[in-house]
Order: structure tokens, then C-alpha cells, then sequence
């Protein structure tokens, strides 16, 4: 295996065994499937995850972001899922406290599980924006919204 894709390998592992341990027991890699790319996390129903490790990820521009967001829509689509989540390995933490690292979801899909059931603002321009907060606290957003198992009066499991 090439150095860049086992820089890939170790963040999709390090982000997989946080959501394992944190409301998606099943969570794990997804096998590569080409042109019909369903994102790099499975056993997460109607979630889709892109992951991106290593200096690329440390190092991203608000380009590449856009571009892996741009990415990451398609493969929503092709898993069919609800909401997909771009995550950013982070300078200086380690994969062992991969809740800390960044994760990027669509302002329109924070909405919709924040307020489930309230109307949505009326110009879908403005719900095309980017949000980026630490991935413990975007899982926390979507067991909240009803993605993974409920959430229960506990802390997190693992260091975040």
C-alpha cells in the first residue's frame, strides 16, 4: 500500500473506532467502490462520511474543502443517505482523540436536525454554507437528530 493511502487508511480507521464507540457500534471502513463512491465510513444508516487525513487534510485551503464538500455530496447520493459529513484530521491531534478532529456539514443539514419539524429560511442560497465544529460535537448533533443510538446522559467514550 502507498504512503498516501495508508495516511487515508489510519484516519478512516481512527474516525470509524469514534463513532463506534459513540453511537455507531457498527461503524466501520467501507471497501472502495469506484465511480459509485458511497463515502469512506459504513454500518452508519443515513449518515455519509468522507475522510481526509494526513498534511492534505492538516493543510487544507477553503478550496479543497469545497472540492472534497463538492465530493462528498455525490457520494451521499450514491449511499443514499441524509446528511454527509466531511472530516478533517487536525495538526497536533492524534488519531486516538479523533473527536477533536474537524468536521465540516452543510449549513441546510444542521437545520434540519436542529429543528426538526420548524420551517426552513425560505432562500436555499443561504442554507449552502459550510459549518465547521469539532467532530464530538457534530455526532452529538446527529444522535440528537435521531442518526445512531440515542443519546444518554454520558460522556463520550475515548478520548475527544
Amino acid at each position: 500500500m502507498n504512503k498516501p493511502k495508508q495516511i487515508g487508511t489510519a484516519a478512516e480507521r481512527a474516525v470509524a473506532r469514534f463513532l463506534q464507540a459513540n453511537g455507531w457500534p457498527s461503524a466501520e471502513r467501507r471497501a472502495l467502490r469506484g465511480r459509485q463512491d458511497a463515502g469512506d465510513i459504513t454500518g452508519t444508516p443515513g449518515v455519509c462520511w468522507e475522510v481526509k487525513g494526513g498534511n492534505a487534510a492538516r493543510d487544507a485551503s477553503a478550496l479543497a474543502v469545497d472540492r472534497w464538500l463538492l465530493e462528498l455530496d455525490e457520494e451521499t447520493g450514491h449511499a443514499g443517505a441524509d446528511v454527509g459529513v466531511l472530516v478533517l484530521q487536525q495538526r497536533g491531534i492524534g488519531p486516538q482523540r479523533a473527536g477533536l478532529w474537524s468536521a465540516v456539514l452543510m449549513l441546510g443539514a444542521l437545520i434540519d436536525l436542529s429543528c426538526t419539524g420548524a420551517p426552513r429560511p425560505h432562500s436555499a442560497l443561504a442554507l449552502d454554507v459550510p459549518v465547521r465544529m469539532c467532530l464530538a460535537h457534530v455526532v452529538t448533533i446527529l444522535r440528537a437528530g435521531g442518526y445512531g443510538l440515542p443519546l444518554e446522559e454520558e460522556a463520550f467514550h475515548g478520548d475527544v
